[in-house]
Formats: C-alpha cells, structure tokens, sequence
C-alpha cells in the first residue's frame, strides 16, 4: 500500500495522540507540535511529487476494491491543498512557542491543533463523500474547542454563531448526502459521478446540488450565509485565528471545486450560474464590510469573505483558464491571509489592542516588521509582482474571456477597495504616531522581552518569502495550478484511477 496518501492524515492523529500522552510537559508537547509539522510538510512535498510523477494516488483500505472500501485519492489539487495546509501547520506551531499562553497548552492547544489538521488533510485527501462529512465534522469539533478556549465572553459569544451556522451547514449536507445515496446507492465520489448521469430524475439531483452548494458555501464563508466569519475570527488568539483564516473556509472552497467538477456537471447553466453571482456578491459584501471595520482582525476576517469569492469566481467561470486563475488564488491567498493574521499578533504584543485607534508609530520603531506587513497586504490588494496581482489577473483576464464583463468590472473594484482596507491599516497603524492617549509605549522603544519572540518572527518572515517566490517565480506555481485545472476537466481521469476497470 502506497502510504503518501494517508500520512498527511496519521501524522497530525499520531501527534495529537503523544501530545496527549505528554499531558503534563508543556515542552515535550510544544517539541511534539514543531516536529509533527515539520514531518507534515515533508510528507506533502513528497505527495505533491508524486502525483505531478504518477497523476493520481488511489488507497483502497481494507482490502476492498473500490467503490466498496474507504479510498484515499490525491491528485494535484488535493496534494497542493495538502502542501499548504503543512505550511501554515508548521508556522503556526512554531508561532504558538511564543504566542499561546501557557494555560492554553495546559488545556490541550496543541492536541486539538493536531486534531484540526487531521480533519483538514482528511477532507482534502477522501474519496468519499460520507467520509468528507465526517472530516468535516472532526475540523468542527476541534475548530470550536480551539475557539472557546481561554472561555473569554466574547470567545463564547462568537463560538456561539460559529458553531450554531456550521451545524446547520453539517445538518444540510448530510441530508444531501442521504438523498445522493438514495439515488445512486453509493458514497464513492468516482461512483456517484458514473451514475448519477443515469439517474431518472435529474430535476433532483439538480435540488441536492443546490443542498450541497448551500452546505459548502456556509462553511465557505461565501454570500449570504458569511456573518459566522467575521464574528467569531477576531476573538480566540492569534495563532487560532490565524490557523482558521488560513485553512478553514479554504476546505468549503476545496469541497465546491470537488464536487462542482466531478459529480454535478449535469446542469453547469444552472448551478455554476448561482455560483457566479454568488461568488460576485461575496466579494462586494466581504469588501465593503472590510472598509467598515477600524479594528485589525476584524478587518482582515471580512477580506477573507471578500477573496473566497475570488476563489468560487474561478470554479464558477469552469473553463480552463478559469479554474487555473481559482487554483492560484488559493495558493496565494492561505499564504498571504495567514501572514496577515500573524502580523497583527505581533502588533498586538507591542501595544496591546487590535483598534486602530489605539496603534501607531510601528513603522518609526519597527520598520522590518512594517516591511513584512506590506508584503502580504499589498499582495492581497494585487499589486505587481506579488501573487495577489497574477491571481487577480488570471481571474479577471478569464472573466473577460468569458464576457462577464459586469463580473471582471467587479472583481477590479474589489481589488482597489481592498487596496483601500490595506492602506487604512498601514496608516493607522504603521505610519501615524502614536496616540497621545497611548502612554505606555515602553515595548515599542525596547525590545520584547519574550525569551521566544523569535519564534513570533521567524513564521512571518517565511511567509512572506513564500508570497515573494509566487509572485517573482510563478511560473512552477502556474504550471502546478494548469496541471490541476487540466485534471479538474478532465473528470474521467479521476473516474478511472479509482474503479479502473470498474468504470463504464
């Protein structure tokens, strides 16, 4: 059995298992995180190798042939999902050395950040679609534990619109689930695809893809079902805010391009027409509640709305250009978003509040962490040559082709606007003074007195290096994202590497 597939899932469980063992040494489990993560990363790269190598990787557990047994299938795109959720997973655990109070880690930090990845690398790795429901269901737990903890009144009241939403979503997509399987009596994702063309009625596969659709936007984060986002990402720590920036809705936008490809290709008039406004009204909404906002996590959990549906613009376009410029901008914005999130940490542990209001003079006394801010921002407004500016071309320029020119005209819009919400903060709290109600400015004259504030530097520095090789070397980057588009349309590849000679 080829492990590639599975090891980005049991080295996230194994960990969160010794992390668990190692209840009560803090240091043992913080060593634990950092290594796991690491390995994690290693293991992804070797996947993604693999299946740029061999195309796709299919493990049947048990034993079973498909579409019988459990299958774990990695193409390009899962595999690049998987590479990016090992990066972000290393940051954080390294950031968290220095950033997650020790009362957190006494209550099990490290064993549910373990438990998240697993859930996420789970989701993007599965092959079936009752399994990605379960996946999904081990990120939620671990997500709303990771939230509440510290038990803050506003954590609760977040975690409260947090959990409330995504169980409707959870509700919705098993139902959907049983009615597909109703249909078509399977769970493989391959063997519904292969069947459910046949199906008697294909009014009604059209109503469950709109279930799935509806599902997948919410967890998503996409219009109109997002408010969850925004209420409850600026409230745990940083590293959990910035770990659920980074990854979360990321799975909901990976799950919409799954399935949106593969099984529901019936009715691409209909259901990728939904996708297309909805994913130009996430946009407008995310930005302009982002230019609203003067706190910096708020600001930056709206722009996550707003760049999602960048991300569903590429799936909803479905051509080929389209759904490369969606690859890319995934593998642009979990970098860039995360990175922001980061940075925000920092500020916070030099004066103490996410308000705008209440920040200043950081570009005066701190000007390398002014330039690492501005490398992520601007690369999320589009600017050249950052990544955010070939991202936003490749969709845009696919908008055009397509002549949705009301859609390209809109996604511009946003990209200045966000363009805006970047130098709001910037100006805030980078470049004006600080506040003359602001006395203690001692962290800002001295240097933190954290034995680890390396560790707060170092995952921000990297990725700000990894949006840098995106933009100046894309091309790699380019052709990664056409190779998973080229296996996105082509959904018979996929069909046959998991039933072989089963297929029809």
């Amino acid at each position: 059995m080829n492990l590639a597939p599975v090891l980005p899932i049991l080295i996230p469980l194994v960990a969160g298992a010794l992390s668990l063992a190692c209840w009560r040494s803090i240091r043992l489990q913080r060593l634990i995180g950092v290594v796991a993560t690491g390995l994690l990363l290693a293991a992804s790269i070797w996947l993604l190798l693999l299946t740029v190598d061999q195309g796709f990787l299919v493990v049947e557990m048990g034993s079973w042939p498909a579409p019988f047994s459990i299958v774990f299938v990695a193409d390009v795109l899962s595999a690049i999902m998987i590479v990016l959720t090992g990066i972000i997973g290393l940051a954080i655990a390294i950031y968290s050395l220095a950033s997650i109070p020790n009362g957190h880690q006494r209550f099990g930090y490290f064993p549910l950040m373990h438990l998240l990845l697993a859930g996420v690398g789970g989701a993007f790795l599965t092959g079936d679609i009752f399994n990605l429901f379960v996946w999904f269901e081990v990120m939620l737990l671990a997500s709303f534990a990771l939230l509440t903890l510290g038990g803050e009144r506003a954590q609760m009241e977040g975690a409260i619109k947090y959990v409330t939403l995504n169980l409707f979503s959870s509700a919705m997509f098993l139902s959907a689930v049983g009615l597909l399987y109703g249909m078509v009596g399977t769970l493989n994702m391959a063997d519904i695809a292969q069947k459910v063309s046949s199906v008697d009625d294909p009014g009604m596969v059209t109503v469950v893809s709109m279930m799935f659709m509806i599902s997948f936007g919410i967890k998503a984060a996409a219009f109109p079902l997002f408010f969850w986002l925004p209420a409850s990402y600026h409230t745990p720590q940083v590293a959990v805010s910035a770990l659920f920036a980074g990854l979360l809705t990321k799975v909901g936008v990976y799950a919409l391009y799954r399935v949106f490809t593969l099984i529901f290709t019936q009715d691409v008039g209909y259901t990728h027409t939904i996708l297309l406004w909805g994913a130009t009204l996430t946009m407008l909404t995310g930005v302009l509640g982002a230019a609203a906002q003067f706190e910096f996590r708020r600001i930056l959990s709206f722009h996550i709305i707003s760049q999602i549906g960048y991300m569903i613009l590429g799936l909803a376009l479905f051509t080929p250009l389209a759904l490369i410029g969606g690859v890319f901008y995934i593998m642009h914005h979990i970098i860039v978003k995360t990175n922001l999130f980061l940075v925000s940490g920092i500020t916070y542990r030099l004066l103490g509040s996410y308000e705008l209001k209440d920040l200043g003079g950081v570009y005066r006394q701190r000007p390398y962490l002014a330039l690492l801010f501005l490398i992520p921002a601007l690369s999320l407004a589009g600017i050249p040559p950052l990544s955010g500016f070939f991202a936003k071309f490749i969709v845009v320029r696919a908008s055009l082709e397509a002549s949705e020119y009301l859609v390209a005209g809109i996604a511009l819009l946003v990209g200045l606007l966000t363009l805006y919400s970047m130098i709001k903060i910037w100006a805030e709290v980078f470049w004006k003074k600080l506040p003359e109600h602001v006395t203690d400015d001692s962290a800002l004259k001295g240097e933190m007195k954290e034995p680890r504030s390396w560790a707060l530097y170092l995952p921000v520095a990297g990725l700000a290096v990894c949006t840098l090789i995106i933009g100046l070397y894309g091309q790699p980057i380019y052709v990664l994202a056409e190779t998973a588009a080229d296996q996105l349309m082509n959904p018979q590849l996929y069909i046959e590497a998991v039933l072989g000679g089963q297929s029809q």
